[in-house]
Formats: C-alpha cells, structure tokens, sequence
C-alpha cells in the first residue's frame, strides 16, 4: 500500500507500513533490541527504564531532541508522599491522589491504571533524582498557574477550591525541577530533560538525531521488526547546517513571542530558518534502517504544529499558541496508524487560560458573549479554558474594578512574579484593558446582554459578602463587590497579547498494562508501544499542570518494561 490510498485527511509524510515475509528480506543498518522515536520525557523514560532492564536502546529524534519537554514549565504532577512533600510537612497519600484525579482525570483510564499511576508516583519522582533531576521546596500554598523562581512545589491544580475538597487535606503535587534559571521561565523544562539525557549518555544509551522516522517495517503476521528513517550523514557539512538552522529557529520563536515588539519579524526569520532546514531534509539524506527486536516505542509528542490535523480533529483550538516543536506534527500517531493502530480522543486539546497571577485578576468576574458567568475564576487555568473553548466559542471577557487594577499593579511588582508574568499583566493593563463608568456602557462596547450582566453583578457581590452560595464553588474571599467604573480585559482565546497555550491530548489507544498500541478490536500490535503525548493517557482528558510529564515518565517506563519482559530469546 503506498501514499495514494492513505486516507484523505492523513496531513502526513509518514507511508502505510511496508510489509516483509521475514527480518533477513531488509538490509538493516543499525540493530537494537528496543528503539525508541522521539526523544523528551517519554522516550528518555523509556530509553533509561529499557538500559536498567539489560536491553540495548536505540532513540531517534527528528532535531535535537528534548522537543515539548524543555519548552515546557518543567513541572511534574506526583504525590502520594513523595519525599519532597514530607520535606516541607505536606501530607499526601495514593489514595488520597487518587480520589483528587478521579475527579478531573474523568474515567479516561481506568480506576486500576490510575491508581497504579498514583501508588507508582512518589516512586517515579524518586528514580527521576536518581538519574540526576533536583526536586525540592519550599512549597507555595497559595492558588498560582505558577510560582517565581524561591518556590519548587505548589498546588498545581484545583485541590485548593472547595468543591475539590473532599475527606482529604489539599496536598501541593507540582514538582517543579530545581535549575539555576534566574528569573528567566525559558527552557524551564530542561531541569527534566537535561540530566536524564546525561544519565541516558552514561548508561550507553545510543542517540541519533537529525533522523526523521518515516516509516514502520511489520512481517505478514502484523509484528512490528522495525522503521525506515531518513537521516543527515553524521558529522556531515548538512547535519551542521540542519542543527544551526533548527536551533536558531526554535531560538528566534522562543525568545520573541508575537506579542513583544519586533515578535512577528523575529517568527518570519524563524520561518526562514525552518524553511533552510526542511531544504536539507528534502535534498541531502540518506535512507536508513534500524531493527527493533524487542519493539518499537513511539513517544514523538502530539500534533498541535501540524496546523491541518488541529483544523480536521480540534478546529476550536487552532486560535490559541502552540506548545511544543514542529516535531509535535502527529507523525508518531500516524505510524502506529500505519499498522492498524486505534486513534482515541483525538478531538481534545487543552487551552490554559490562566489569570493568576496576579491574584487581583482571579477575584474578578469571568463572562461569556451574553455577559454571563461560567466558571469559578479561581480555577487552573485549564480548567478555565476547557470552559472557555469547549462551552463559550473560545470567548471570555474579565471584568475588575479600580480597586482589583490597583491590588494587580502591586502584586506584578519586580520580584514577586516571574518576567513574562510581569509583562503580560501590564500590557493588558495599558494596552487591552478598556474602561466604562457604567454597566450600560460597558453592555454596549461588548455587545452584552445588560440585564444578563446586572444580575451576575449583584449575585457575584452576594458572593462576596457571604451572602449566597456561588453555584460554581467560589469562595466569599476569592471573589469581590465589584463598583463602577469597571475595567474590562479581553481573555479570549485569540488573544495576542494574553496568549493561551494549546496541547493536543488525543493519541494511540494502548494497553493501559502493558504500553501496547492496540487496533479497533483492542488487540496489541506486537512489537509497538506508544508513550507521552503520542498515546490516551492520564491528562488526555482534563489537564493539571505536570500531569502530562508525570504522564510520560509513568508511560515511557511503562512501555520499555513490558518490552524488556517479553524479549525474544
């Protein structure tokens, strides 16, 4: 089967699997026992998991690896006790991660699956320090999308609002990797990535990058032997030119966002690098192929960069800023396709939306395009933009007052919030933020209904002052009595100056026992696991932060244990 029959919405390069009658039909140029594609969190999982099993491994990587893993905040979501949390005086247990995930999590994996994740976390975080990644406090009790560079661990999710509160104490889980950063949040996610590569180095682990997977070997009875890849010539004049324009790339568009002056030509030059590189792919590459004879381990990210599968799966989200790589383009999915590989979930994604801090802005009130509530501010930001895009059209609007402007003004002071933090704060403040002396005017800027907004008014005060009890679990001292004149920010989706990242979260269907990729009658695929945000898993359908790199090390090891267990003799 080649490209032509691939279905009309494949937006990939990756080909239908080529079939052999036996491994001696392919003229392999590397063997290995476990290779694994992709190469962040879930793939250096299972890479060192697949080395402290006997097995010899093999990592392919499309640049130069660390992919969403070193772009993002470097938070990993454990409990259950972990030793950190009994460092600072948190109490936690297994049951009591479980009970907390249970309620956000929704049943997309099953009680047993999650609560192995929970009774495994405080374990995982602990074979984490052992391959070199620093955890530790202080720990941040109050509700933040993320605390300045003096605090490690902090309350990550919604455990802190009321309606989350169960039998349980809140426990802090967000593990943020300890890293000597100043005040920058940039590459905050090598604190993960960066040792396991080391300790992956040290324990013999073979890494080739440049080299793009394009395509899974099976035999006739559907086991997976291998890929075919296309990579640059080691140590050749278009491997350097590849990396240096790839790297300065992902340099130009991580250190301009849009919304900085001069963001939008620094991502134009970006482009142009990009473009230089794909040009080397295109013309200087050799084909090559590597034999997996214990299995094949996709943990290649989501598909959020590729802009044409989010249109054809999650057409909601394509308005909001993309975390990851270009890497992130669903080519691990597709190759577990390839061969019969069942997709789940593909229509979600995660939107963060989020408002705190500075704290200010999370005791205002949120509203829709009639002027309504629909959610309590205080929540993760995830949990805001899930609201936001899956019930409002990716429309929001964050009404204050002067008195909340003038509290947000001294919270976003030098020093008490992160730079970016500081940065997004005042742009909204000066250049979004709009200001109406009454509701009626505000209704009519906004188009809002004015009865719809009155009454919400009222009742968000009655809140306040204790007086009722919010329907979305707020708390009297979260929220305010908010007078005129009012002072309006737009927090939509699209919006350039307050930018709301997007996740994929659909992926393979897999074992949830084994890491297997199984097909539409949930029978594994032999010799093929998926890991990370290739694969359904823990945060695939609510999202906390640090869920999906806790996710990717319970998934990643997973997967190379199970393949370790079943190794040809």
């Amino acid at each position: 089967m080649n490209n032509t029959t691939l279905p009309v919405h494949w937006y990939s390069k990756i080909e239908q699997a080529a079939v052999v009658n036996s491994e001696k039909d392919v003229a392999w140029d590397v063997e290995t026992d476990l290779l694994v594609v992709g190469y962040g969190a879930a793939g250096a999982s299972a890479a060192l998991e697949g080395c402290e099993n006997g097995l010899k491994v093999t990592v392919l990587d499309r640049f130069a690896g660390g992919g969403a893993t070193v772009m993002s905040g470097g938070v990993v979501y454990a409990g259950g006790g972990t030793s950190v949390q009994q460092s600072v005086g948190e109490t936690d247990s297994p049951q009591a991660m479980f009970d907390y995930l249970k309620l956000e999590t929704q049943d997309v994996v099953k009680d047993e699956t999650l609560m192995r994740f929970c009774e495994q976390s405080a374990a995982n975080l602990e074979w984490l320090m052992s391959h070199g990644v620093k955890f530790s406090g202080p720990v941040y009790k109050q509700k933040t999308s993320y605390p300045n560079v003096k605090y490690f661990l902090y309350h990550s999710d919604n455990s802190l609002l009321s309606r989350y509160g169960g039998t349980h104490t809140p426990a802090a889980r967000g593990h943020r990797g300890v890293i000597k950063n100043g005040n920058s949040a940039v590459n905050l996610g090598g604190s993960l990535f960066w040792p396991m590569r080391k300790s992956a180095k040290d324990l013999g682990v073979a890494v080739e990058t440049q080299t793009e997977v394009r395509q899974l070997i099976i035999d006739d009875q559907g086991r997976v032997l291998g890929i075919k890849a296309l990579k640059l010539i080691k140590g050749s004049d278009a491997e350097k030119r590849h990396e240096r324009y790839s790297a300065r790339a992902m340099r130009l568009a991580k250190y301009f966002p849009n919304m900085l002056p001069g963001g939008k030509s620094m991502r134009r030059l970006a482009q142009h690098y990009r473009n230089k590189a794909k040009q080397i792919e295109e013309n200087e590459r050799e084909v090559r192929y590597y034999r997996a004879r214990s299995g094949v381990v996709l943990s290649a990210g989501g598909f959020i960069f590729n802009r044409k599968m989010v249109k054809h799966y999650c057409p909601k989200y394509l308005k909001g800023l993309p975390l990851g790589t270009h890497a992130d383009d669903g080519s691990g999915i597709r190759l577990g396709e390839s061969v019969g590989g069942a997709t789940k979930l593909m229509q979600n994604a995660t939107a963060w939306r989020f408002i705190n801090p500075p704290h200010a802005w999370s005791r205002g009130m949120i509203v829709n395009q009639q002027g309504a509530r629909f959610v309590n501010e205080s929540s993760y930001g995830a949990t805001i933009g899930e609201a936001m895009v899956e019930r409002n059209d990716g429309k929001a609007w964050l009404i204050l007052d002067s008195t909340l402007i003038k509290q947000a003004w001294k919270e976003i002071a030098p020093g008490k919030v992160l730079p970016f933090q500081q940065i997004l704060a005042a742009l909204n403040h000066v250049v979004v933020k709009k200001k109406f002396n009454t509701i009626e005017a505000m209704c009519r800027h906004f188009s809002f209904d004015i009865e719809t907004v009155t009454n919400n008014l009222q009742q968000y005060g009655q809140v306040a002052d204790g007086g009722i009890i919010d329907e979305f679990g707020k708390s009297p001292h979260d929220a305010a009595v908010l007078k005129a004149p009012f002072h309006v920010i737009d927090i939509s989706l699209a919006q350039k100056l307050l930018p709301c990242t997007v996740l994929t979260m659909g992926g393979l269907d897999v074992n949830e026992a084994t890491g297997q990729v199984v097909d539409s009658q949930q029978q594994p695929i032999q010799g093929l696991y998926a890991a990370g945000r290739t694969a359904v898993g823990i945060p695939s359908n609510l999202y906390m932060s640090g869920l999906s790199l806790a996710d990717c090390v319970f998934s990643g090891r997973r997967a190379a244990s199970h393949a370790a267990a079943t190794k040809p003799n």
